[in-house]
């Protein structure tokens, strides 16, 4: 399924959207078409083409904050375990919390880091330093995330992301 790059109105890249969405909102004017992909969209009575890069007519204040979820701190942390460095893959990393629940640790970005099972199991309900294992990089909020993995994005959103 093809995905569209959605971006404000100053041109930076705001989030990725399914196209279907995208030509919605060309339809309704909110948007303008960049860039489109070979593939044309075609209804009963009009025929499009697929967006690859739209931009906002107006500019929007979206949410900066990076919401918590499992997801954006496996981003963050770089899908690697921050105790021994493998990298695992999503599907087999879980979440740490480095000061214990137990112990009064809460669930928020400078408490959680990605973990593989090896080293989740062996520091169990202790802190990192009685367990005797280093953290490889500090938690903290991420101020941003990418909009979208370099594997992901298109051709023709390389002029506009932070990918080489």
């Amino acid at each position: 399924m093809e995905m569209t790059l959605l971006l404000n109105a100053t041109f930076e890249p705001v989030r990725v959207i399914p196209w279907q969405r995208a030509i919605t909102l060309v339809c309704l004017g909110k948007v303008e078409l960049i860039e489109a992909y070979e593939q044309r969209i075609r209804s009963v009575s009009a025929e499009h083409p697929m967006p690859a890069v739209v931009r906002l007519r107006r500019f929007s204040r979206h949410d900066r904050r990076v919401k918590f979820s499992r997801a954006n701190v496996y981003r963050r942390d770089d899908y690697a375990c921050q105790y021994c460095g493998v990298r695992p893959g999503a599907e087999a990393l879980t979440l740490d919390h480095v000061v214990p629940r137990a112990r009064g640790g809460r669930t928020e970005w400078t408490n959680i880091v990605a973990c593989c099972a090896a080293c989740n199991a062996r520091k169990a309900d202790r802190t990192p330093e009685q367990a005797r294992m280093v953290l490889r990089s500090a938690p903290v909020r991420p101020a941003r995330l990418p909009v979208t993995d370099c594997d992901v994005a298109h051709e023709s959103w390389r002029g506009y992301l932070d990918v080489a």
